[in-house]
């Protein structure tokens, strides 16, 4: 490496091929993540871009390195932000205009602020929804034609069930919660699962 490449910051300086290859796997690996979970995959791309820096980095350095459009850069980082994902930070020397951000690293807080946000906001609607529907039919069962009453106590049965599944998983996920909260994730990255 030449004395002039060495002196560049980590962010300018073309990556090894080894690196290269693992942080486009990585990039793929996040956004593929992210399209699973219901996100886009530009969303995965940016935290992934973000987790690898050595550095902050603004919205023009995201918007260079994915080849991807101003506009989905900030629509798609403020999602981030949202989510607890990225944060904005200062950087000594940078432009007063632009906006840095950087990773959250700490893995269990994402995944927790998750869980205990979009999952368990889902999981109280789709409750609030069947709740409403088995009082609905409730109320008007004895009003229906026979064959009708037989397919309500039906869909009484099935929705119960349902329901008994959702709160199951509201109880599971909240335990999880509770009872993981102190622990050091890190701890257990070794454990292998039989």
């Amino acid at each position: 490496m030449s004395p002039d490449q060495d002196s560049k910051p980590t962010s300018e300086r073309p990556l090894a091929n080894d690196l290269e290859i693992v942080h486009d796997s990585m990039l793929d690996g996040l956004s593929q993540l992210a399209d699973y979970f219901g996100f886009s995959k530009v969303m995965g791309q940016l935290y992934g871009s973000l987790l690898l820096s050595a550095e902050p980095l603004s919205l023009d350095d995201m918007m260079a390195r994915l080849g991807i459009s101003k506009a989905s850069v900030s629509t798609n980082i403020r999602s981030l932000e949202h989510m607890g994902m990225v944060r904005q930070v200062w950087v000594r020397g940078g432009s007063g205009r632009r906006k840095y951000y950087q990773a959250e690293t700490d893995f269990w807080q994402i995944f927790s602020n998750f869980l205990s946000g979009r999952e368990l906001r889902d999981l109280e609607h789709a409750l609030s929804v069947m709740q409403e529907n088995h009082q609905r039919i409730s109320a008007s069962i004895n009003d229906l034609p026979p064959d009708q009453q037989i397919l309500a106590r039906l869909y009484l049965d099935r929705i119960a069930q349902m329901q008994a599944l959702f709160r199951f998983a509201q109880l599971i996920i909240s335990s999880v919660m509770n009872q993981v909260s102190g622990i050091d994730v890190s701890a257990v990255s070794s454990v292998e699962l039989q």
